[in-house]
């Protein structure tokens, strides 16, 4: 069973970390001996960073919607993410090189990623009816309470520069 929180809760990350987005479009479905070995890669790494907690990755949670497939991961410094996509004895540097072996430029299956890093404080969430879910489950979650209540102040109590407007 899912652990439900029905509570307004607030994810809460200590310091810098990163977003890291990387996904992956299948533009010709029919070549599956393309796009499949990418897509179990994918499942390779993830699964490789989880036995593997000090390399970084906080927490990892996929979107799937053909023709395209996404992970949105947390990571705590774009350091350890360049490292572990540089590192020779790792998954991720002979999935590329596979990659560009096999497909290169030839349109079969799209890569891409976005990198965003987040200074301490530069972030605010909020969860209701949720169980853990993005910084919340990279992270811990908090009642959204008090200062806490709104974005504006869960922006404030974390120490980030105020801006226009408000939301939940």
């Amino acid at each position: 069973m899912v652990d439900i929180r029905a509570e307004r809760c607030t994810g809460e990350l200590d310091g810098d970390f990163v977003v890291f987005l990387i996904g992956m479009r299948i533009n010709r479905w029919w070549r599956v001996h393309k796009w499949l070995p990418i897509a179990r890669a994918m499942g390779d790494m993830l699964a490789e960073l989880a036995r593997q907690p000090e390399l970084g990755l906080l927490h990892a949670r996929p979107h799937i919607g053909f023709p395209n497939l996404m992970f949105v991961q947390y990571w705590r410094s774009f350091a350890q993410l360049e490292a572990y996509a540089s590192a020779r004895d790792k998954s991720h540097l002979p999935a590329w090189s596979a990659f560009n072996r096999a497909i290169a430029n030839n349109g079969d299956v799209g890569i891409w990623h976005e990198t965003y890093v987040i200074g301490a404080g530069d972030s605010e969430s909020f969860y209701v009816n949720m169980p853990p879910f993005g910084l919340g489950a990279a992270g811990t979650l908090a009642p959204a309470k008090g200062r806490r209540a709104n974005a504006r102040g869960r922006l404030s109590a974390a120490g980030a520069g105020q801006s226009e407007g408000d939301a939940s």
